[in-house]
């Protein structure tokens, strides 16, 4: 067999396909390589998001707001004094963009100001806190991205 530029040509365009369709089968057999969406229901998620953003309004029409912190003992929300404790209803969503997995929700029930997420629910990295709250009949929707070491 003679060996010119169009053979070695071939040859190398036939090891770049299958360098390539071996990446393909690793990413799509591999657990660790998960593809996740971020809203399981994305489009009827996509319906309501102008309702999400009066919720967001209200929430930054506030002239004193919730303060999301990170502290030693975990993630620390406290609502200002103007509101009663005992009258705030609604959930906390934290999402962890790399896994699924970590996502929970935590109801929010308060008799103090605080609401306190100990640090051995979250595991390091990236969270992202979306705060779904009603008081007094109105809406509010707050959204922080928060960094946990």
């Amino acid at each position: 067999m003679k060996f010119n530029w169009g053979t070695g040509i071939v040859i190398a365009f036939g090891l770049f396909m299958t360098f390539i369709l071996y990446f393909v089968f690793k990413v799509q057999s591999d657990s660790k390589y998960d593809n996740e969406l971020v809203v399981e229901e994305y489009y009827k998620h996509d319906v309501h998001f102008g309702d999400e953003m009066i919720r967001i309004q209200n929430a930054h029409d506030l002239a004193q707001r919730p303060i999301i912190k990170t502290t030693s003992d975990g993630v620390t929300i406290v609502f200002p004094d103007v509101f009663v404790p005992k009258d705030i209803k609604g959930k906390v969503s934290l999402y962890r963009p790399s896994t699924k997995k970590l996502d929970f929700e935590i109801p929010i029930s308060l008799s103090n100001p605080t609401l306190l997420i100990p640090k051995k629910s979250l595991a390091g990295g990236r969270w992202d806190i979306n705060m779904e709250w009603q008081y007094e009949g109105k809406s509010y929707l707050t959204k922080e991205t928060i960094y946990i070491n």
